[in-house]
């Protein structure tokens, strides 16, 4: 049974999944072309970090970033290799955003790769659109910047 809910990432197989999207990165893309978060900036209190648990072993993460203005950012989306290709990204993708539209965001913001093409699939089929940088972020050749517009819930 796949279960999606918010704990804190100072756990040691969460840090393992985050050391697993990290190596997964290095393998794709420059060090200037990276933007993770550590697990200090996960335990921040304006963030919201979320586990996805096959038969309660972590299986995947991702983070909702508050911001300001109803703006808020999703970082370390990350499915394990052996859990991919069976919806755990959209699940998990789901739980933060009916989290961020009950804290009032009405506008959700990401970065990805241009290689991460499962990660771009999700987020197109789920309604996120190509925007320019946004916050500190650069342009460059390996990034991709994507937006969606949450309806009030």
């Amino acid at each position: 049974m796949l279960t999606v809910k918010e704990e804190t990432p100072r756990q040691p197989e969460v840090e393992e999944m985050i050391r697993q999207a990290d190596a997964f990165a290095e393998a794709l893309y420059p060090p200037e072309s990276r933007y993770p978060f550590d697990i200090e900036a996960l335990s921040q209190p304006k963030v919201r970090f979320f586990v996805a648990r096959l038969s309660g072993k972590a299986v995947g993460c991702g983070a909702l970033v508050m911001g300001k203005e109803g703006k808020a950012e999703i970082k370390r989306m990350f499915v394990s290799q052996k859990a991919r290709g069976h919806g755990v990204g959209r699940v998990i993708l789901e739980e933060i955003e009916a989290v961020a539209r009950e804290k009032g965001v009405n506008r959700i913001r990401l970065e990805t790769g241009t290689s991460s093409h499962a990660a771009l699939s999700l987020y197109r089929s789920c309604g996120y659109r190509v925007r320019g940088p946004f916050g500190a972020y650069q342009a460059d050749q390996w990034t991709v910047f994507m937006e969606k517009k949450l309806a009030a819930g």
